[in-house]
Protein backbone atom coordinates (compact mmCIF):
# COMPACT_ATOMS: atom_id res chain seq x y z
CA UNK A 1 0.00 0.00 0.00
CA UNK A 2 1.00 3.54 -0.84
CA UNK A 3 -0.25 7.01 -0.13
CA UNK A 4 0.19 10.16 -2.01
CA UNK A 5 -0.22 13.20 0.15
CA UNK A 6 -1.33 15.74 -3.30
CA UNK A 7 -2.86 18.60 -1.51
CA UNK A 8 -2.44 20.33 2.22
CA UNK A 9 -4.96 23.30 2.64
CA UNK A 10 -2.88 26.71 3.47
CA UNK A 11 -5.24 27.75 6.10
CA UNK A 12 -5.78 23.97 8.20
CA UNK A 13 -4.37 21.10 8.14
CA UNK A 14 -7.21 19.73 5.90
CA UNK A 15 -5.15 17.36 3.09
CA UNK A 16 -6.35 15.32 0.05
CA UNK A 17 -4.33 11.80 -1.49
CA UNK A 18 -4.64 8.81 -2.59
CA UNK A 19 -3.89 5.30 -0.97
CA UNK A 20 -3.04 2.92 -3.63
CA UNK A 21 -3.84 -1.05 -2.94
CA UNK A 22 -3.51 -3.93 -4.69
CA UNK A 23 -7.83 -4.14 -5.18
CA UNK A 24 -7.62 -0.28 -5.81
CA UNK A 25 -7.07 3.13 -5.23
CA UNK A 26 -9.11 5.46 -2.60
CA UNK A 27 -8.90 8.92 -2.96
CA UNK A 28 -8.65 10.93 0.27
CA UNK A 29 -10.72 12.23 2.40
CA UNK A 30 -12.78 8.84 2.25
CA UNK A 31 -16.05 7.93 4.50
CA UNK A 32 -15.73 3.76 4.58
CA UNK A 33 -19.15 2.23 4.99
CA UNK A 34 -19.39 -0.38 7.99
CA UNK A 35 -20.11 -3.87 6.68
CA UNK A 36 -19.51 -5.38 9.63
CA UNK A 37 -20.45 -8.85 9.02
CA UNK A 38 -19.14 -8.74 5.38
CA UNK A 39 -22.49 -6.94 4.10
CA UNK A 40 -23.17 -3.44 4.68
CA UNK A 41 -26.73 -3.46 6.33
CA UNK A 42 -29.52 -3.74 3.69
CA UNK A 43 -27.30 -2.77 0.67
CA UNK A 44 -26.51 -4.85 -2.06
CA UNK A 45 -22.55 -4.47 -3.39
CA UNK A 46 -23.61 -2.88 -6.81
CA UNK A 47 -25.24 -0.17 -4.93
CA UNK A 48 -22.09 0.47 -2.90
CA UNK A 49 -20.42 0.51 -6.26
CA UNK A 50 -22.11 2.38 -8.71
CA UNK A 51 -24.61 4.42 -6.41
CA UNK A 52 -23.30 5.52 -3.43
CA UNK A 53 -19.37 4.92 -4.87
CA UNK A 54 -17.89 3.56 -1.51
CA UNK A 55 -13.90 3.17 -2.33
CA UNK A 56 -13.28 1.01 0.64
CA UNK A 57 -15.76 -0.72 2.99
CA UNK A 58 -15.06 -2.03 7.03
CA UNK A 59 -15.79 -5.72 7.74
CA UNK A 60 -15.01 -6.84 11.73
CA UNK A 61 -12.74 -9.76 12.79
CA UNK A 62 -14.67 -10.06 16.15
CA UNK A 63 -18.32 -10.19 14.10
CA UNK A 64 -16.87 -12.58 10.86
CA UNK A 65 -14.63 -14.73 13.40
CA UNK A 66 -18.19 -16.46 15.09
CA UNK A 67 -19.83 -16.25 11.29
CA UNK A 68 -19.65 -17.36 8.90
CA UNK A 69 -16.15 -18.52 10.47
CA UNK A 70 -12.64 -18.57 9.67
CA UNK A 71 -13.24 -22.01 7.74
CA UNK A 72 -16.16 -20.86 5.38
CA UNK A 73 -13.69 -17.33 4.58
CA UNK A 74 -10.45 -19.72 3.59
CA UNK A 75 -12.36 -22.15 1.35
CA UNK A 76 -14.22 -18.80 0.00
CA UNK A 77 -10.58 -17.48 -1.06
CA UNK A 78 -10.58 -14.69 1.65
CA UNK A 79 -13.93 -11.97 2.24
CA UNK A 80 -13.21 -9.84 -1.35
CA UNK A 81 -14.25 -13.07 -3.03
CA UNK A 82 -17.16 -14.34 -0.52
CA UNK A 83 -18.73 -11.30 -0.69
CA UNK A 84 -18.09 -10.13 -3.92
CA UNK A 85 -16.91 -6.83 -3.13
CA UNK A 86 -13.89 -6.27 -5.22
CA UNK A 87 -12.54 -2.85 -3.98
CA UNK A 88 -10.36 -2.45 -1.49
CA UNK A 89 -11.37 -3.71 2.42
CA UNK A 90 -10.46 -2.71 5.75
CA UNK A 91 -10.66 -5.00 9.03
CA UNK A 92 -11.22 -3.62 12.41
CA UNK A 93 -9.26 -6.11 14.93
CA UNK A 94 -12.35 -6.67 16.94
CA UNK A 95 -10.99 -4.34 19.95
CA UNK A 96 -13.66 -2.19 20.25
CA UNK A 97 -16.15 -5.36 20.24
CA UNK A 98 -14.18 -7.63 23.05
CA UNK A 99 -14.31 -4.01 24.95
CA UNK A 100 -18.21 -3.35 24.72
CA UNK A 101 -18.48 -7.25 25.99
CA UNK A 102 -17.45 -5.85 29.53
CA UNK A 103 -19.28 -8.08 31.38
CA UNK A 104 -18.47 -11.55 29.99
CA UNK A 105 -14.29 -10.53 28.81
CA UNK A 106 -11.37 -10.62 31.02
CA UNK A 107 -8.11 -8.93 29.88
CA UNK A 108 -4.84 -9.89 30.89
CA UNK A 109 -0.84 -9.51 29.62
CA UNK A 110 -2.11 -12.78 26.76
CA UNK A 111 -4.95 -11.08 25.89
CA UNK A 112 -8.70 -11.09 26.14
CA UNK A 113 -11.08 -13.54 27.06
CA UNK A 114 -14.65 -13.35 26.05
CA UNK A 115 -17.95 -15.10 26.07
CA UNK A 116 -19.53 -15.04 22.45
CA UNK A 117 -22.87 -12.88 21.90
CA UNK A 118 -24.27 -15.44 20.08
CA UNK A 119 -24.19 -18.67 21.87
CA UNK A 120 -21.90 -17.55 25.17
CA UNK A 121 -18.98 -20.38 23.77
CA UNK A 122 -15.71 -19.25 25.09
CA UNK A 123 -13.19 -17.44 22.96
CA UNK A 124 -9.28 -16.33 23.63
CA UNK A 125 -7.91 -13.27 21.20
CA UNK A 126 -4.16 -12.86 21.60
CA UNK A 127 -2.64 -10.27 19.14
CA UNK A 128 -1.13 -13.39 17.49
CA UNK A 129 -4.30 -14.75 16.99
CA UNK A 130 -6.04 -11.63 15.55
CA UNK A 131 -3.25 -11.52 12.97
CA UNK A 132 -3.90 -14.65 11.47
CA UNK A 133 -7.71 -13.98 11.67
CA UNK A 134 -6.79 -11.22 9.63
CA UNK A 135 -4.67 -12.78 7.09
CA UNK A 136 -7.21 -15.09 6.75
CA UNK A 137 -10.10 -12.37 6.31
CA UNK A 138 -7.52 -11.24 3.45
CA UNK A 139 -8.61 -6.93 3.97
CA UNK A 140 -6.15 -5.18 2.36
CA UNK A 141 -5.99 -3.22 5.58
CA UNK A 142 -5.81 -4.82 8.67
CA UNK A 143 -5.72 -3.19 12.24
CA UNK A 144 -3.94 -4.17 15.29
CA UNK A 145 -5.46 -6.25 18.34
CA UNK A 146 -5.50 -2.88 21.31
CA UNK A 147 -7.71 -2.30 24.21
CA UNK A 148 -10.61 0.28 23.67
CA UNK A 149 -11.15 2.09 27.53
CA UNK A 150 -14.16 3.55 28.41
CA UNK A 151 -14.53 6.91 27.81
CA UNK A 152 -14.58 8.36 31.41
CA UNK A 153 -11.05 5.99 32.35
CA UNK A 154 -9.16 7.79 34.97
CA UNK A 155 -5.62 8.49 34.45
CA UNK A 156 -4.01 5.15 36.49
CA UNK A 157 -6.29 3.00 33.97
CA UNK A 158 -5.58 4.77 31.06
CA UNK A 159 -1.91 4.79 31.63
CA UNK A 160 -2.49 1.11 32.25
CA UNK A 161 -4.58 0.12 29.53
CA UNK A 162 -2.14 2.05 26.99
CA UNK A 163 1.03 0.03 28.13
CA UNK A 164 -1.03 -3.12 27.68
CA UNK A 165 -1.97 -1.82 24.06
CA UNK A 166 1.54 -0.75 23.16
CA UNK A 167 2.78 -4.44 24.36
CA UNK A 168 0.32 -5.75 22.33
CA UNK A 169 1.31 -3.58 19.40
CA UNK A 170 4.74 -5.30 19.63
CA UNK A 171 3.50 -8.75 19.16
CA UNK A 172 0.89 -7.92 16.20
CA UNK A 173 3.87 -5.84 14.53
CA UNK A 174 5.98 -9.31 14.90
CA UNK A 175 3.10 -12.08 13.82
CA UNK A 176 2.11 -9.74 10.84
CA UNK A 177 5.87 -9.65 9.74
CA UNK A 178 6.24 -13.72 10.06
CA UNK A 179 3.46 -14.25 8.71
CA UNK A 180 3.25 -13.70 4.95
CA UNK A 181 -1.21 -12.78 3.29
CA UNK A 182 -2.44 -15.85 2.09
CA UNK A 183 -4.84 -14.46 -1.41
CA UNK A 184 -1.72 -13.35 -3.53
CA UNK A 185 -2.41 -9.92 -3.09
CA UNK A 186 -0.83 -7.15 -0.71
CA UNK A 187 -1.82 -6.35 3.00
CA UNK A 188 -1.22 -3.65 5.90
CA UNK A 189 -1.07 -3.22 9.36
CA UNK A 190 -2.30 -0.18 10.92
CA UNK A 191 -1.18 -0.04 14.93
CA UNK A 192 -3.77 2.83 17.23
CA UNK A 193 -3.23 5.25 19.11
CA UNK A 194 -5.02 5.16 22.41
CA UNK A 195 -4.90 7.25 25.64
CA UNK A 196 -8.08 8.59 26.07
CA UNK A 197 -8.73 11.86 26.86
CA UNK A 198 -5.32 12.63 28.32
CA UNK A 199 -3.15 14.82 26.15
CA UNK A 200 -0.15 13.39 27.66
CA UNK A 201 -0.95 9.41 27.16
CA UNK A 202 -2.13 10.40 23.50
CA UNK A 203 1.18 12.20 23.07
CA UNK A 204 3.18 9.39 23.99
CA UNK A 205 1.22 6.46 22.50
CA UNK A 206 1.21 9.02 19.21
CA UNK A 207 5.19 8.78 19.44
CA UNK A 208 5.26 4.96 19.46
CA UNK A 209 3.14 4.56 17.15
CA UNK A 210 5.16 7.08 14.72
CA UNK A 211 8.22 5.36 15.41
CA UNK A 212 6.66 1.93 13.87
CA UNK A 213 6.69 3.58 10.29
CA UNK A 214 3.83 1.66 10.02
CA UNK A 215 1.61 1.88 6.14
CA UNK A 216 -0.72 4.31 7.86
CA UNK A 217 -1.93 4.89 11.18
CA UNK A 218 -5.32 4.81 13.34
CA UNK A 219 -6.76 7.42 16.23
CA UNK A 220 -8.99 5.01 18.32
CA UNK A 221 -10.84 5.43 21.44
CA UNK A 222 -12.69 8.39 20.78
CA UNK A 223 -16.28 9.41 20.05
CA UNK A 224 -17.08 6.77 23.47
CA UNK A 225 -18.89 9.19 25.65
CA UNK A 226 -16.31 12.65 25.34
CA UNK A 227 -17.42 15.39 24.86
CA UNK A 228 -16.66 16.81 21.24
CA UNK A 229 -14.70 19.71 21.95
CA UNK A 230 -12.35 17.32 23.61
CA UNK A 231 -12.53 14.65 20.64
CA UNK A 232 -11.21 17.92 18.67
CA UNK A 233 -8.59 18.40 21.03
CA UNK A 234 -7.44 14.93 20.97
CA UNK A 235 -7.05 14.76 17.39
CA UNK A 236 -4.63 18.20 16.88
CA UNK A 237 -2.54 16.32 19.77
CA UNK A 238 -2.10 13.11 17.89
CA UNK A 239 -2.28 14.80 14.19
CA UNK A 240 0.43 17.13 15.57
CA UNK A 241 2.78 13.85 15.78
CA UNK A 242 2.06 11.29 13.30
CA UNK A 243 3.68 11.45 9.72
CA UNK A 244 2.23 13.40 7.76
CA UNK A 245 3.07 11.37 4.86
CA UNK A 246 1.04 8.53 6.13
CA UNK A 247 -2.91 8.29 6.19
CA UNK A 248 -4.77 8.81 9.32
CA UNK A 249 -7.48 6.89 10.09
CA UNK A 250 -10.38 8.15 12.79
CA UNK A 251 -12.06 5.16 13.88
CA UNK A 252 -15.97 5.47 14.62
CA UNK A 253 -16.64 9.03 14.01
CA UNK A 254 -19.12 10.18 13.30
CA UNK A 255 -21.61 12.91 12.33
CA UNK A 256 -21.21 14.87 9.23
CA UNK A 257 -19.91 18.03 11.37
CA UNK A 258 -17.76 15.41 13.07
CA UNK A 259 -16.28 14.68 9.90
CA UNK A 260 -15.41 17.97 8.38
CA UNK A 261 -14.10 19.10 12.02
CA UNK A 262 -11.84 16.53 11.50
CA UNK A 263 -10.76 17.08 8.04
CA UNK A 264 -9.96 20.28 8.94
CA UNK A 265 -7.65 18.95 11.84
CA UNK A 266 -5.57 16.40 9.01
CA UNK A 267 -8.02 13.07 8.94
CA UNK A 268 -8.08 11.56 5.92
CA UNK A 269 -10.25 8.29 7.00
CA UNK A 270 -13.51 7.58 8.52
CA UNK A 271 -15.79 5.20 9.84
CA UNK A 272 -18.88 4.76 11.24
CA UNK A 273 -22.65 2.88 11.85
CA UNK A 274 -24.75 6.43 11.74
CA UNK A 275 -25.44 6.51 8.32
CA UNK A 276 -27.00 3.52 8.59
CA UNK A 277 -27.97 2.98 11.78
CA UNK A 278 -29.62 6.44 11.77
CA UNK A 279 -30.98 5.33 8.31
CA UNK A 280 -33.23 2.63 9.54
CA UNK A 281 -34.02 4.66 12.33
CA UNK A 282 -35.72 7.40 10.02
CA UNK A 283 -32.75 10.09 10.09
CA UNK A 284 -31.65 11.29 6.80
CA UNK A 285 -28.90 13.49 6.51
CA UNK A 286 -28.56 16.03 3.87
CA UNK A 287 -26.50 19.07 2.87
CA UNK A 288 -29.38 21.14 4.33
CA UNK A 289 -29.98 19.57 7.89
CA UNK A 290 -31.89 16.43 9.09
CA UNK A 291 -35.26 14.88 8.20
CA UNK A 292 -37.00 12.61 10.45
CA UNK A 293 -39.05 10.62 8.27
CA UNK A 294 -41.22 9.19 10.96
CA UNK A 295 -42.88 13.20 11.50
CA UNK A 296 -45.99 13.90 10.22
CA UNK A 297 -45.23 16.44 8.48
CA UNK A 298 -44.13 14.72 5.05
CA UNK A 299 -47.17 12.72 5.24
CA UNK A 300 -48.47 14.18 2.06
CA UNK A 301 -44.94 15.94 0.32
CA UNK A 302 -44.82 14.29 -2.75
CA UNK A 303 -41.68 16.14 -3.43
CA UNK A 304 -38.52 14.05 -4.46
CA UNK A 305 -36.56 12.60 -1.07
CA UNK A 306 -33.96 14.86 -1.59
CA UNK A 307 -33.72 17.13 -4.98
CA UNK A 308 -29.69 17.49 -4.65
CA UNK A 309 -29.03 14.42 -3.41
CA UNK A 310 -26.48 12.32 -5.16
CA UNK A 311 -28.28 8.54 -5.06
CA UNK A 312 -30.94 7.26 -7.53
CA UNK A 313 -33.38 6.96 -4.43
CA UNK A 314 -33.46 10.45 -4.03
CA UNK A 315 -35.68 11.33 -6.86
CA UNK A 316 -36.98 7.64 -7.64
CA UNK A 317 -39.19 7.92 -3.83
CA UNK A 318 -41.02 10.83 -2.66
CA UNK A 319 -41.04 12.37 1.01
CA UNK A 320 -44.51 10.79 1.55
CA UNK A 321 -43.94 7.18 0.27
CA UNK A 322 -40.63 6.96 2.35
CA UNK A 323 -42.39 8.09 5.28
CA UNK A 324 -45.43 5.61 4.54
CA UNK A 325 -42.41 2.96 4.35
CA UNK A 326 -41.36 3.33 7.67
CA UNK A 327 -44.50 4.47 9.42
CA UNK A 328 -45.48 0.37 7.96
CA UNK A 329 -42.10 -0.80 8.65
CA UNK A 330 -41.58 -1.77 5.24
CA UNK A 331 -37.84 -3.01 4.66
CA UNK A 332 -37.81 -0.79 2.25
CA UNK A 333 -37.60 2.11 4.01
CA UNK A 334 -34.52 0.96 5.80
CA UNK A 335 -32.70 0.18 2.87
CA UNK A 336 -33.51 3.54 1.13
CA UNK A 337 -32.43 5.42 4.06
CA UNK A 338 -29.68 3.45 4.31
CA UNK A 339 -28.92 3.97 0.75
CA UNK A 340 -29.30 8.13 0.66
CA UNK A 341 -27.33 8.48 3.74
CA UNK A 342 -24.01 6.37 2.51
CA UNK A 343 -24.35 8.59 -0.74
CA UNK A 344 -24.36 11.62 1.51
CA UNK A 345 -21.71 10.68 3.49
CA UNK A 346 -19.28 10.04 0.28
CA UNK A 347 -20.54 13.46 -1.36
CA UNK A 348 -19.27 15.19 1.56
CA UNK A 349 -15.80 13.91 1.75
CA UNK A 350 -15.49 14.12 -2.24
CA UNK A 351 -16.99 17.88 -1.54
CA UNK A 352 -14.17 18.38 1.48
CA UNK A 353 -11.28 17.56 -1.29
CA UNK A 354 -12.44 19.52 -4.05
CA UNK A 355 -12.75 22.28 -1.51
CA UNK A 356 -9.26 21.71 0.00
CA UNK A 357 -8.13 21.06 -3.61
CA UNK A 358 -9.58 24.25 -4.59
CA UNK A 359 -8.14 26.28 -1.87
CA UNK A 360 -11.65 27.46 -0.13
CA UNK A 361 -12.17 24.62 2.46
CA UNK A 362 -12.66 26.59 5.05
CA UNK A 363 -14.74 29.05 3.55
CA UNK A 364 -17.09 25.88 2.05
CA UNK A 365 -16.73 23.98 5.61
CA UNK A 366 -17.90 27.06 7.95
CA UNK A 367 -21.03 27.49 5.77
CA UNK A 368 -21.75 23.71 5.62
CA UNK A 369 -21.34 23.28 9.67
CA UNK A 370 -24.27 25.86 10.31
CA UNK A 371 -26.73 24.02 7.45
CA UNK A 372 -25.67 20.35 8.67
CA UNK A 373 -27.31 20.83 12.31
CA UNK A 374 -30.67 21.74 11.40
CA UNK A 375 -33.60 19.97 11.72
CA UNK A 376 -35.78 20.61 8.74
Amino acid sequence: MTFELQYTDSKTEARAGVITTDHGQITTPIFMPVGTLGSVKGVHQHELKDDIKAQIILGNTYHLYLRPGLEVIEKAGGLHKFNGFDRPMLTDSGGFQVFSLSGIRKLTEEGAKFQSHIDGSKHMFTPEKVMDIERTIGADIMMAFDECPPGDSDYEYAKKSLGLTERWLDRCIKRFNETEPKYGYNQSLFPIVQGCTFPELRKRAAENVASKNADGNAIGGLAVGEPTDVMYEMIEVVNAILPKDKPRYLMGVGTPQNLLEAIERGVDMFDCVMPTRNGRNAMLFTKNGVMNMRNKKWEMDFSPIDIEGDSYVDTAYSKAYLHHLFKAKELLAMQIASIHNLAFYLYLVGEARKHIIGGDFSIWKSKMIEKLGQRL
